[in-house]
């Protein structure tokens, strides 16, 4: 195996013994600036058990890490939270060179098993709300499909209370700092939100689901250990609380503006209206396509109440990166959103229409009552740039 990776100890009788892959800058189209880790836990018990595994080229990583407390060969439960392949692709190896005495995953997690590998593993299914007794320690699991896929689980280790909850409360962040009160809170709101705006967010009404189902069992949680980035030991309540409040999408006073330009002129109409909205006592947030990723500007908006888009018509068409964004968007259903669209053309000038439709599509809430789409031909004019104002000045009333 090379050089040993270590295991790092969470409690007396709990060890992270994931991978971090510095190195990746796209997760199936999430820009992932500051990498990723891929979590996996090693309990203690009677039963020695691996909760989840890792991406398939990083099973030397785990295998190692595991070695640096035990003999892997010790394991005997392995237990799959979630069949996606950045956390189970590297299940029949580890199977095979550990063969535990059994596998576990939910009802849905067994089939979506049996689809990746075909030849895998024998899997044993297991029930929401169903205990696993590990000798001195017991494992509770809670099902959470949909959060983020149907096999979607996470498990309650009570001894320790500590809830292994897959890809809930996580976040892609590569660091040698595994805990998140090690982290600066800036770095942990922004990547959370993040990782929430863009994994999450079309399953919002399933995370207040999740959340009140997590209440009304009276679980005590000390400690919440997620498949992705740091754990969270302090406070825990503080990413629990963010969910329930990104999850309600209430809508504040920032506009976010997206915008792509090809001569400036759908650019002008932008900071017209950024300026604006300012003016007005919002906040605006300006993105340029070409120099913001798709991912975030869905965590941009996340947390606010307008969404303004602005495109060129480029060969009858919308411009391509305002199209990508939108139709990402779209996937993501963002709720409870204002909006309009605006740019610029040459002769024809499809776009904005397009814009519009989309917004439409998404169950944004057009502001009809002011030019409800804007457009110039060619260079705005100041009357144009006065109607980018009026839009700017009446979204904010509406956000009042």
């Amino acid at each position: 195996m090379g050089q040993p990776f270590e295991a790092i100890k969470i409690t007396d009788r709990v060890y992270w013994v994931g991978a971090v892959d510095w190195e990746i800058r796209d997760f199936h189209g999430y820009s992932t600036d500051r990498g990723t880790t891929y979590n996996a836990y090693l309990v203690l018990a009677d039963k020695i058990t691996l909760i989840d595994t890792v991406k398939a080229p990083f099973v030397d990583q785990l295998l190692s890490r595991i070695a640096s407390v035990i003999d892997p060969r010790d394991i005997d439960l392995i237990v799959s939270n979630h069949s996606e392949m950045d956390h189970s692709g590297s299940l029949p190896k580890v199977v095979a060179s550990v063969e535990p005495k059994q596998v576990f995953a939910s009802e849905m997690g067994v089939k979506a098993l049996a689809k990746h590998f075909h030849q895998g593993p024998d899997v044993t299914p297991v029930k929401d709300g169903e205990g696993l007794s590990l000798g001195n320690m017991n494992l509770t699991f809670i099902e959470t499909r949909m959060l983020h896929w149907p096999d979607s689980m996470m498990s309650y280790l009570g001894e320790e209370e500590l809830l292994f909850s897959q890809d809930g409360f996580g976040m892609h962040l590569a660091s040698c700092e595994m805990f998140a009160d090690e982290l600066p809170d800036c770095v942990l709101e922004w990547e959370a939100a993040k990782y929430y705006a863009n994994i999450l967010l079309p399953f919002s009404p399933l995370v207040t689901k999740l959340l009140t189902k997590v209440e009304e069992l009276n679980l005590p949680i000390k400690i919440v250990a997620p498949d992705h980035g740091p754990m969270w030991r302090k406070d825990v309540g503080t990413i629990i609380e963010s969910y329930r409040k990104w999850a309600t999408q209430k809508p504040n006073k920032k506009v976010v503006i997206v915008y792509d330009t090809m001569w400036g002129s759908t650019a002008k109409m932008a900071h017209a209206i950024a300026d604006a909205v300012s003016a007005a006592g919002c906040c605006p947030r300006v993105l340029k396509l070409r120099s913001a990723h798709r991912s975030d500007v869905a965590t941009e908006i996340l947390e606010s109440g307008a969404l303004l888009v602005g495109t060129p018509t480029m060969n009858n068409q919308m411009f391509p990166t305002v199209a990508d964004v939108l139709y990402y968007l779209k996937g993501l259903k963002p709720a409870h959103l204002i909006g309009a669209a605006f740019g610029s053309y040459g002769w024809s000038g499809e776009g904005v229409g397009q814009a519009m439709e989309m917004l439409v599509a998404m169950d944004v809430d057009l502001v009809h009552d002011a030019p409800g789409a804007i457009r110039s031909q060619y260079v705005p004019t100041e009357g144009v740039l006065d109607d980018c104002r009026g839009l700017a000045k009446l979204i904010c009333e509406r956000l009042s």
